[in-house]
Formats: structure tokens, sequence, C-alpha cells
């Protein structure tokens, strides 16, 4: 999967083809329809058009407001290699900054899609908002679009909302459920599991002196979830699922102030320092909590991974 974060890089072949465009954070059921329709909508042009998916680095959540707490729920190369799986044949990673941000819709259709992708069809979701301060919707795209002044005839196409008895499925419910220690749940929403992407850190090694070696993994800009012990699988660089148990918290009992993902790896011996690990949340176990000394958070350990290995077996 291309990442192409400049307009200027567009390669020809990449012209002229269907563009889904939306944040794509977490990719999710919703996202994956965008693009399906996007590839249905190639399809129908001449040659094999390319379907490319529009998203925009930084987050414009994380532009707007620089101070908020981390709130992601993918980085860049996992929405790519999702986005792929999803259909799209390159990832257009705009830069969002200030002279992004002041473009108005007309400037957005005219100079982005017809300019610089010459785009034969975009597709949307039912509640897109484009240009400064959000000034389109869906009916000025459908107009700026058609417009021979502005888009030249290129096609739109609108996703109505996908989602369940619950409510439509969207990133910020994502985010909550996650927040609430309900990742199965989350999980629904995605169509897969939900992964933190990281390098494995040096911590302070305590884990190994207790019998129950960690791997540290940084958390990044990811969304933190609910505090406490989860069962999941890890994704090493080679491709090998491990099952294991993950305490994220501030680690009460030695007096720890930092969220921390420790990922304990099932039956796994080896050296996993700097390489990039991807830990799939499968499970809930409990809450994070202190002890009263090694011996009872030792015994705790034991029992959540053994909840976790039944967890993982279901």
């Amino acid at each position: 999967m291309q990442i192409i974060q400049s307009l200027t890089d567009l390669p020809a072949a990449l012209r002229g083809g269907a563009v889904a465009i939306g944040n794509f954070d977490g990719v999710h059921l919703g996202h994956r329809a965008l693009v399906a329709q996007a590839q249905r909508q190639a399809q129908r042009q001449a040659d094999g058009a390319p379907v490319l998916a529009m998203s925009f680095e930084p987050h414009p959540r994380r532009f707007f407001m620089p101070d908020a707490p981390p709130f992601r729920l993918d980085g860049l190369a996992q929405k790519a290699r999702l986005l792929a799986q999803a259909g799209a044949d390159a990832l257009l990673a705009l830069p969002f900054d200030a002279a992004f941000a002041a473009l108005g819709p007309e400037a957005f259709v005219s100079n982005v899609l017809r300019r610089d992708l010459g785009a034969a069809h975009v597709v949307v979701g039912y509640d897109f908002t484009f240009g400064k301060g959000r000034a389109g919707d869906t009916a000025a795209l459908h107009r700026l679009c058609a417009d021979p002044q502005t888009g030249g005839g290129i096609g739109v196409s609108v996703v109505t909302a996908q989602g369940d008895a619950a409510g439509a499925f969207s990133s910020s419910r994502i985010r909550a459920l996650l927040q609430a220690g309900e990742p199965a749940a989350a999980n629904i929403l995605l169509g897969r599991p939900w992964e933190i992407e990281g390098s494995v850190l040096h911590g302070d090694k305590r884990g190994r002196t207790i019998g129950f070696p960690t791997a540290n993994v940084d958390m990044g800009d990811f969304l933190v979830p609910k505090l406490g012990v989860y069962a999941v699988r890890t994704i090493l660089p080679d491709g090998q699922v491990i099952p294991g148990v993950a305490n994220l918290g501030l680690r009460p009992t030695f007096g720890k102030d930092k969220v921390a993902l420790e990922v304990n790896l099932f039956d796994f011996a080896g050296d996993l320092y700097g390489q990039i690990l991807r830990v799939a949340f499968i499970g809930f176990i409990r809450p994070e909590q202190k002890f009263a000394g090694l011996d009872a958070l030792k015994a705790q350990i034991a029992a959540d991974a053994a909840e976790a290995r039944r967890i993982l077996a279901g």
C-alpha cells in the first residue's frame, strides 16, 4: 500500500480514480463501507481506475486541539494496512496545517479534487463537512463537483449511516467503549480487534524478577483505554501471533505515575527490545489495583494469566 503525503508526489497511475474521503481513525465498519463504494465506482470507470483513501495528518482534531489527551485509534502505518485490506490502492495522507485548514469548499474541490487528483468520483459519509470552518456539507459537495467551473462533473456518492441498534458506527463511539473497558464491544464495531502498535522500550525489568517478564510497549499518541488488565494477542514483526496478558496502568504497587503498557507473552522467550509490536486487545479482565506486597501481586498475575488464557481460547 502506497502512502502519499504530498499532492505533488501523486503518481500518474493514481489520478482519475475514485476517492473515499474521511479521517479513517480506526478504519471501522462504516469506513469500510466508504471504501467499498469507492471500489464500485472505480470499477465503472474505464481502464480499472484506482481507489484512493484520502485522510489527513495530523488528525484535524490534533491540529485544532494540540493539548488534547491522546485519542488516536490507529497510527499512519496501521491505517494504511487496514485501508489496503478494505480495498484501497493507496492512502493519500494530506498534511493538515494552517494553509489546508484555510481552504474554502470551492478551493478544495477545484484545486485538490479536480486539479491535483483528477478525481472521477468522490465518496463521503452522510455527515461529511469540509472547507474552512466546516462551511461545506454533502449538498455543497454535490453542487461544487457538478459545477463546470469547480468540479467539472466529478461524481459524488454519499454513504448513509452504517450502524446497529445502538447507533451509527463511529470512532467516538469506539473510543467511549474502550475507555469503559469494553474492548469486545469496540471490536465488533471495528470488525477486528483494536490494536496498539509501538516499539518495545527498556523498562525497569521488574517483571522478570517475579517470574513474569513483560514487553514495555510505547503508547505514542494512542488513546488510553480503561486502565487495567487485558487478555491480548501480540503480533510480532514476522507475523507470529502470541497470546498473552497485559497490564495497562500506573503500576500503583510500585508507586509509578506514568501510564505504561506491559505485555506478558505466553510461552515466549526472545529479545524484543526496539522491535515494533502490535498488541490486540481482546478482553478486559479487571481494573488496576494496588497490592500489599509482591506475593499478592504474583498470585494475582498468575490468576490474570489463567483468565486471559481462558478468554483467548474461547
